[in-house]
């Protein structure tokens, strides 16, 4: 009778770990989901301030076709990228990294137009974007953190014996290629007008100061 109650108390230990693994499987695979819609929410905010970029460019150097058109269609696979279901992170990670290395192009032909550097509304765009990106830097730190716990996890044992038996996988880091990725800087020391004036909303047209648009 004292075997059965050892027999019956092992098992029961047992069940109990197997239910304490799954629910952590659980809620660990729920924060990678979690994180990872933050940096979605950030991902579409930054596709949604770049075609007023380009536009607000375009006004000063629509010459600059190469460029302008390589951002445009950075930024339209990016966008695709995110709406196919048949998509994963490391898909989206490749597409935003090929869009960073257009907008830093950008940045860079942008120099060369000191009206459009001294433009208000072209400065409010680059603010607004690079506060995008510090967002999605930090909700990437976050989402990455999280999956290299769960992928440990899933490899480790015993959980990995869970892991194989109620289908839990690795999941897919978010890894951008910030190397190539020039950084956006704002610089307001160019703005013509009164000491701490105001950039204007992305909405509102570039301010003619000195030569017109080219």
């Amino acid at each position: 009778m004292t075997a059965l109650w050892i027999v019956v108390a092992v098992i029961v230990l047992l069940a109990l770990a197997v239910v304490v693994s799954y629910n952590r499987f659980v809620r660990q695979r729920n924060l990678v989901q979690e994180s990872w819609r933050q940096i979605d929410v950030e991902l579409k905010r930054r596709h949604d301030l770049i075609p007023n970029l380009v536009e607000t460019v375009k006004g000063y150097a629509a010459q600059e076709r190469t460029v302008l058109t390589a951002v445009t269609q950075a930024r339209t696979a990016a966008v695709q990228t995110m709406q196919a279901s048949s998509s994963g992170v490391a898909a989206q990670a490749q597409a935003e990294t090929t869009l960073g290395r257009a907008l830093g192009g950008l940045f860079a032909v942008a120099e060369n137009y000191p009206d459009l550097k001294s433009s208000q509304n072209f400065l409010a765009l680059q603010q607004q974007l690079a506060e995008t990106e510090d967002r999605i830097a930090a909700g990437r730190r976050f989402y990455n953190g999280n999956v290299r716990a769960l992928n440990t996890r899933v490899e480790a044992f015993p959980s990995s014996v869970i892991a194989s038996s109620f289908h839990f996988t690795k999941a897919e880091y978010f890894e951008v290629d910030d190397a190539e990725r020039a950084p956006v800087a704002v610089d307001f020391s160019s703005i013509s007008g009164p000491a701490g004036a105001a950039p204007t909303s992305p909405g509102q047209s570039p301010p003619q100061t000195g030569q017109g648009p080219s």
